[in-house]
């Protein structure tokens, strides 16, 4: 983004360069001379050398940014061949699947227009979804394995802005997006990581309640949801701060309100409605209403993005079964903003929610000396995708139920009971 010469940008340079201090020392606790693989769009560049200068501060060894654009993107649907849409980077996510291996830790900076490919045609935007699905699951695993300390921060580039503040001129709305983004990182107060600390010790606090109960499933109840969740044999709640399996504690979502775990893929009954819309690749996919029986979803609608929510239920066997069920009250610092994000970064945090496809596998007791085989066994599902979708409001109510059938409230109206 470039505005006139001397004028201010209206994003605070001392909160982003607080932000990119909260994403090395408490999304990732960057250790001494491990590497960092970054990818963002290419207007968070700014932030990119933020995060990067605090990096080599930390003492990282090798920090590496892969950049995405939105012109360069929309190019390929305007001009290229259609068998490009079947095609994928193999070569690039194979070497960052080498490089997790290899130790180095990831970060993400989210930002991309929302609305990006809204308008393209929606059998070409499944097919590349699909086909980066394939080429990244080397990666991605690493990922949802917890082998690595990730991380996920956001930048507010003005087409975002503009799609969350539509009657604002472009410097007002990014400034009013980047404010929020800071209030909801924490990175607005005077000690962001001392802040972030106080907020992983209560969200550990619910973790450890919930593990202790040893709920069978969860019952969603509802405008338009009637929903038992059953969870996996052996499930873990987690939240905030976690340790990744090289034994780093690391923070994967700022912000985070949740507190989360595997379900059960074959064990989950009934129907849900979506309470807010889901922004996906590009497609904004809104009023989700979907079925499941014996786990899987037999039954899919939405009033808007139905054609892209069907076709990414189509991805593969495990897309259309859950992989992780989150807790966030309803006054969670998001929620209560006010503001609809168009971002699941963001979203998500203001509601309760569950995820289509691939389970956590740090999610489960034990979970470093369990297998693939035995994460399946146990009711972790597996899939080329992993996309959250929200499901709560100040109108659900939850109940967990434990083994012999007797229920115990655990939220009431959106807050915790």
């Amino acid at each position: 983004m470039t505005y006139p010469a001397n004028t201010p940008t209206p994003i605070d340079p001392v909160k982003l360069d607080k932000l990119a201090e909260v994403a090395i020392k408490v999304g990732l606790q960057l250790q001494k001379g491990q590497d960092l693989v970054m990818t963002a769009p290419i207007a968070a560049m700014p932030l990119v050398r933020d995060i990067a200068k605090h990096a080599y501060k930390a003492g990282a060894g090798l920090v590496t940014t892969f950049y995405s654009d939105e012109e360069t993107t929309l190019a390929r649907y305007a001009y290229a061949p259609d068998e490009s849409f079947d095609r994928a980077s193999d070569w690039l996510y194979e070497g960052m699947a080498k490089a997790f291996g290899g130790g180095a830790a990831r970060l993400a900076i989210s930002g991309d227009n929302p609305m990006m490919l809204s308008a393209q045609d929606p059998s070409k935007v499944a097919r590349a979804n699909k086909a980066n699905s394939i080429a990244y699951k080397p990666a991605l695993e690493k990922i949802t394995n917890f082998d690595i300390n990730w991380n996920i921060v956001s930048y507010p580039n003005p087409a975002w802005a503009q799609l969350v503040f539509p009657n604002d001129p472009e410097p007002i709305a990014v400034e009013k997006l980047a404010n929020a983004i800071f209030a909801a990182s924490r990175v607005d107060l005077d000690d962001p990581v001392a802040a972030w600390k106080a907020h992983n010790a209560n969200l550990a606090r619910r973790s450890a309640w919930l593990n202790g109960e040893r709920f069978a499933s969860l019952h969603f109840t509802g405008p338009g949801t009637d929903l038992v969740v059953g969870l996996a044999d052996g499930h873990l709640w987690c939240g905030g701060a976690s340790e990744a399996k090289n034994g780093i504690i690391c923070n994967p979502n700022i912000p985070t309100e949740e507190v989360f775990t595997t379900p059960h893929a074959l064990r989950v009954e009934g129907y849900v409605s979506s309470t807010k819309p889901l922004s996906h690749q590009g497609t904004l996919i809104d009023n989700i209403q979907v079925r499941f029986e014996g786990g899987r979803i037999v039954e899919a609608k939405a009033s808007r993005g139905e054609e892209v929510l069907n076709k990414v239920l189509d991805t593969d066997e495990g897309a259309r079964r859950l992989g992780e069920v989150a807790l966030v009250p309803h006054s969670s610092p998001i929620s209560a903003s006010g503001i609809l994000f168009y971002n699941t970064l963001f979203d998500e945090n203001a509601s309760c929610h569950n995820a289509l496809g691939q389970c956590y596998s740090g999610c489960f007791v034990d979970d470093t000396s369990l297998t693939p085989e035995q994460i399946r066994a146990q009711g972790g599902n597996s899939s080329l995708i992993h996309i959250d979708w929200m499901i709560g409001s100040g109108q659900v109510d939850i109940d967990g139920v434990r083994a012999d059938g007797s229920r115990v409230p655990v939220m009431r109206q959106g807050e915790w009971a």
